[in-house]
């Protein structure tokens, strides 16, 4: 697997509202002080089951297939939350169905460069799409982005960036497909982790994507210019397996 490298770093910056206390990527609200900043973080420090990894040796597996129900909507949610450009979906019509369990789409968002690692080495960006179950259970799908070809579908959002931290914002006339983010190829990596941020809740199932969708060198520069290093550094293994579908 060729990984294209492009190294992005955040600007710290205060916690959109979703977060009652502030934290940031460096400085003293810095990952290496989020599980003390706040006693709903202390998973960030405590946790044994944490994201991001280093994706090294995997187990094949026949684990269950995947699949995107995803749908075109209005573009009505976008947001610049002080921490990465980010779609929220508060209803919803698309799913990602992992056997005969749908998660619905809640959100998705970028890092620069990847969180994850495959073998060793990051992409030049990485995606969130972030899901959840009627039971509640959270399933992460992880996109690797590699430098090459424009993205359509970014391209659309790219030309509504928020430059600044803000509200959401609805953007008229502009639908988004979240399945243009999707490569052609599902095959993936499925690991027990957590959210990388914040309160660092365990117990996510994360589906990585083995297969990247490329962005052109412009769209990762537009990205950079306002967080060219949105990443939690790896986090332990401590024992987990990692499964890769057959």
């Amino acid at each position: 697997m060729r990984c294209l490298i492009v190294a992005l770093f955040i600007v710290p910056a205060v916690a959109h509202s979703q977060w009652k206390t502030p934290w940031s990527y460096e400085g003293p609200r810095g990952y290496a002080h989020w599980g003390d900043l706040d006693p709903d973080y202390a998973t960030c420090k405590t946790g044994q089951a944490q994201s991001p990894i280093d994706i090294r040796s995997t187990e094949k597996a026949d684990v269950a297939p995947i699949r995107f129900e995803y749908t075109s909507a209005p573009l009505k949610y976008l947001i610049n939350n002080g921490y990465t450009i980010r779609v929220n979906y508060h209803d919803t019509s698309s799913f990602f169905v992992v056997g005969d369990k749908r998660y619905h789409l809640t959100q998705f968002h970028f890092h620069r460069p990847s969180e994850e690692y495959i073998h060793g080495k990051p992409y030049a960006m990485e995606l969130h799409l972030m899901h959840t179950a009627s039971d509640g259970a959270i399933a992460g799908v992880a996109v690797m982005i590699a430098s090459g070809a424009a993205n359509e579908t970014v391209q659309r959002l790219w030309d509504h960036m928020p430059k600044v931290k803000g509200s959401e914002q609805e953007i008229p006339g502009v639908a988004i497909d979240p399945s243009g983010l999707i490569p052609g190829d599902l095959s993936y990596y499925l690991y027990t982790g957590s959210i990388s941020a914040p309160p660092c809740t365990e117990g996510v199932l994360w589906y990585v994507l083995e297969t990247p969708i490329t962005l052109s060198p412009a769209q990762i520069a537009a990205f950079a210019e306002l967080y060219p290093h949105d990443v939690r550094p790896l986090q332990p293994l401590n024992g987990r397996v990692v499964k890769e579908s057959r």
